[in-house]
This record gives C-alpha cells, sequence and structure tokens, in this order.
C-alpha cells in the first residue's frame, strides 16, 4: 500500500482523481434522483386482450389489480393464474427497462463503470 500513495509523482494525478471523485458524487447524486422518480412512477401491463389489468410500482410492488368479468371462470382458474403472471411480468419488465434507460443516460458516457480505470 505504501507504494500506491508515490505512484506518479504527483504530478497531476491529485487534480485527476479531484475530478474523478467530483464526477462520481455527482453521479451518484443523479442516480438517487432517478431511483427516487423511478419509485414514486407506475407501470401497468394488460393479457388476455385486456381482460387482466396489472399495475406495479417502482419499487416493485403490486399496486392495482383489475379483472374483467369474463376472466373469472371458476372452471378455468389456471387459465386466470396464468393471466395474472403474464401481466404482472410485463409491468415489471417495463419498469425494469425505464430503470435502465435512465441508468444508462447517466453513466452512458464512462463506457461502464471503471471500464477505463487503471485499477
Amino acid at each position: 500500500m505504501a507504494k500506491r500513495g508515490g505512484f506518479g509523482g504527483g504530478m497531476g494525478m491529485p487534480g485527476n482523481m479531484n475530478n474523478l471523485m467530483k464526477q462520481a458524487q455527482k453521479m451518484q447524486k443523479q442516480m438517487e434522483e432517478n431511483q427516487k422518480a423511478l419509485e414514486e412512477k407506475e407501470f401497468t401491463a394488460t393479457a388476455g386482450g385486456g381482460a387482466v389489468e396489472i399495475t406495479v410500482s417502482g419499487k416493485k410492488e403490486v399496486t392495482k389489480v383489475k379483472l374483467a368479468e369474463e376472466a373469472v371462470d371458476p372452471d378455468d382458474i389456471e387459465m386466470l393464474e396464468d393471466l395474472i403472471m403474464a401481466a404482472t411480468n410485463e409491468a415489471l419488465r417495463k419498469m425494469e427497462e425505464e430503470s435502465s434507460a435512465a441508468m444508462s443516460k447517466i453513466t452512458g458516457g464512462l463506457g461502464g463503470l471503471g471500464g477505463g480505470l487503471p485499477f
């Protein structure tokens, strides 16, 4: 560890490290703001031509389930279960897609977090 501190002779390294830290702090703040905004959003998906509608929050919680009367068939519970599962998975996929897009916007200029760092 002792050698690391002296590596580079101090020429320009502290300034670059300081800039890197500022960028990291800015990025962290943006990520926190995006996460908070995402958690306040809702994502809705349907299945069975609208027979089942599921809404999830950005916190990955189901907030609403809406079933069309014709989707409730006591003789075919399995189909209703499948429709609920499909709509829930699609709503969660939409939420994850938006989350990933928001993160890519923040980290896009780095070419992958840590990808260009020498350590």
